[in-house]
């Protein structure tokens, strides 16, 4: 099932989707993101991360234009602490192309990425291949 959240002008800014045979969330984030948009999409992608009883978020920003740091402090203190009570262990964050864009989620890895595993990547593909092999460790390690 696919979620989209849309902004004041009705124009999709995020999809959300749950992956039951990878057992992770996906995120992808579209064009220029406010504040506010941040906020209502994080916290919507955590209601499907409580739901599904999900540990892995990959978290696509290639399509993403500008930068977002108005919002990693918000993350830091507010969302981050809420996704770990949720019981997310592993944040892949794919970043965009665009410069500016990039040096927001450098800025948040700073601020979040002690709490919990997280690694930035500049493909899906291979955001996708670390996750699977975390699940792989997991799943290892409980046999």
């Amino acid at each position: 099932m696919k979620t989209e959240i849309t902004n004041a002008f009705g124009k999709v800014y995020l999809t959300i989707e749950y992956d039951q045979a990878k057992h992770w969330v996906y995120n992808n984030w579209i064009g220029y993101q406010t504040h506010a948009g941040i906020v209502a999409g994080a916290d919507a992608c955590l209601v499907i991360l409580s739901q599904q009883h999900c540990p892995y978020l990959l978290n696509d920003n290639t399509l993403v234009v500008g930068p977002w740091d108005h919002a990693v402090e918000w993350i830091a203190t507010d969302w981050t602490p809420r996704a770990i009570a949720q019981g997310l262990t592993h944040f892949a964050h794919v970043v965009s192309p665009e410069s500016f864009a990039a040096l927001s989620a450098e800025a948040m890895h700073n601020s979040i990425g002690e709490y919990f595993q997280m690694q930035i990547f500049g493909s899906v593909a291979a955001a996708q291949e670390w996750l699977q092999q975390a699940r792989k460790a997991l799943t290892a390690s409980q046999e």
